[in-house]
């Protein structure tokens, strides 16, 4: 595989209203749509529709939300062998509604049941043998393994941070790219200061350290070197989906050879593209819709 994902998966349910209702209210929503989420497995679909060969590694509940999980991802090719099926356990589960006109979402979701992923289940020689070890570091001990496979034989690892959980710091020497959101920036540094979050990741080994801010773009640092770049504008439905994208869109520019700076703004590009439609896998933009080429090479 170029790929393996190691993380989070989970179904979506998806509701467009005009506004977000008051408690005790009745709310009449636009449109509903159902699709599988969770930040390794829809970057993995992106990913994978932009020619990456892909495994994720995981868990599911042997209930139907983990049938429709999985089908999502084999109908987007990604190999599925390595998600691993909790018996009389719960799969991964998200209420999300988006307020249209706004871009902004309240999601209402619920962990899976089960035991999370043991490193005893990964298959680390897999691991070693791809491309790229992509992971959210959900399964902390199962993340520590694969990425101490990947970093012995030089395979980079990409790490979304979305929130400062414990072992995600362990995390960050092994890392070639460390992108986190702004929680968890606020979280590591105690205030809205991602610049400094950016510097102490770089500071700990990562070779990227990055933040995303939403609209108001991302910043991260490169060898000393700080680079900041905006979001790309759009008439956002929803914002599900945008960071797990942006973090396959950074993938996608290191697979491919690109500079830093060039994966980030390509990786701004493709998250901007989601947000325009409901659904983090529904706006994924496909090859042939990219920008030419040397705008990111």
């Amino acid at each position: 595989m170029d790929v393996a994902g190691l993380g989070q998966c989970c179904l979506d349910t998806l509701l467009l209203v005009d506004a977000y209702p008051p408690a005790d209210a009745k709310c009449e929503y636009r449109e509903r749509l159902e699709q599988g989420g969770g930040p390794v497995a829809t970057g993995l679909v992106a990913l994978r529709r932009w020619g990456a060969s892909c495994a994720i590694l995981g868990v599911v509940g042997d209930d139907d939300a983990g049938s429709r999980i999985r089908a999502s991802l084999e109908e987007e090719g990604v190999d599925t062998r390595g998600l691993r099926v909790r018996e009389g356990g719960s799969s991964q589960l998200a209420t999300i509604v988006a307020e249209a006109g706004t871009g902004r979402r309240t999601v209402f979701w619920k962990r899976p049941s089960g035991p999370p992923l043991e490193p005893r289940e990964v298959d680390l020689d897999a691991v070693r043998h791809a491309r790229l070890l992509y992971t959210d570091g959900l399964f902390a001990r199962a993340a520590l393994a694969a990425c101490r496979a990947a970093a012995e034989v030089g395979v980079p690892v990409l790490v979304d941070a979305g929130s400062l959980r414990e072992g995600m710091l362990d995390l960050v020497p092994l890392s070639h790219a460390y992108l986190a959101s702004e929680k968890f920036a606020r979280e590591l540094t105690g205030g809205d200061r991602p610049l400094e979050a950016c510097r102490e990741l770089a500071a700990r080994g990562a070779k990227v350290a990055g933040v995303t801010l939403g609209d108001r773009g991302y910043v991260a640092v490169v060898g000393g070197r700080v680079i900041e770049g905006p979001a790309v504008a759009v008439d956002a439905v929803d914002t599900t989906g945008c960071g797990d994208v942006f973090h396959a869109g950074f993938g996608h520019g290191l697979l491919s050879g690109w500079t830093p700076a060039s994966s980030l703004r390509f990786a701004a590009w493709a998250a901007s593209r989601v947000a325009a439609r409901l659904g983090g896998r529904s706006g994924i933009p496909d090859a042939g819709e990219f920008p030419e080429a040397p705008e990111f090479t």
